[in-house]
C-alpha cells in the first residue's frame, strides 16, 4: 500500500519503507509511530492519503 502527503506529494510505500529514518521495508502505515512526519514538508500522518 501506499501513502501520499497531500501537502507536497511525497510517497511513503509499505513495501519500501523509510530506511533513511529507520523504517523497515515492510512497515505498516498505521504502524508508524504518531510523531511521524513528512521528510519533505514535516506534516504529520494525518495529511497523507492512501493511494
Amino acid at each position: 500500500m501506499k501513502y501520499i502527503c497531500s501537502v507536497c506529494g511525497w510517497e511513503y510505500d509499505e513495501a519500501d519503507g523509510f530506511t533513511d529514518s529507520g523504517i523497515a521495508p515492510g512497515t505498516k502505515f498505521e504502524d508508524l509511530p504518531d510523531d511521524f512526519e513528512c521528510p519533505l514538508c514535516g506534516v504529520g500522518k494525518d495529511k497523507f492519503k492512501k493511494e
